[in-house]
């Protein structure tokens, strides 16, 4: 058995310790935000923050998780239903349209902007290497920005 928390709450998974968390989530907790995209890591649609850092959640098994704080895109918003700034940026700057790599592009975002509160376009580049089909890169970009000036104003 595994012991973590998942937004905020604490959960205790029995079974297959290699079980990517990705299925975890999905399977066993109904928690859908994460998407499965490529399983191999590179498109970002499954990221979840694992003690604050973006990590692909198809990439990490179960039991390397006792004790873990994860946050998936349904924990970024507050208690009482308000949205983080990076939510409300990214519905603020429209960027969605299918919608199914935005939760992956939501936490990728979160964790940048705890580390570069004020990013340039070149660090969000580094940093956010998730995968839009749709492209909205700069949709993306302006809600990045949108969220970090409304961060640092807070």
């Amino acid at each position: 058995m595994v012991e973590f928390t998942v937004n905020g709450r604490a959960v205790a998974l029995e079974g297959s310790a290699d079980k990517p968390l990705l299925w975890a989530l999905r399977e066993d907790l109904g928690i859908l935000g994460p998407k499965f995209g490529c399983g191999v890591a590179e498109c970002g649609a499954c990221r979840v923050l694992i003690d604050g850092q973006s990590v692909p959640s198809c990439q990490v098994f179960v039991g390397d998780l006792s004790g873990a704080r994860v946050v998936t895109v349904e924990g970024l918003a507050q208690p009482d239903g308000q949205l983080s700034a990076v939510q409300q940026a990214w519905l603020d700057e429209q960027v969605p349209q299918c919608g199914y790599c935005q939760p992956g592009f939501l936490i990728a975002v979160t964790a940048l902007l705890s580390q570069i509160p004020n990013p340039s376009d070149a660090q969000i580049d580094e940093a956010i290497t998730n995968i839009c089909r749709c492209g909205t890169y700069p949709r993306i970009r302006r809600a990045i920005h949108r969220a970090a000036a409304t961060l640092s104003a807070g």
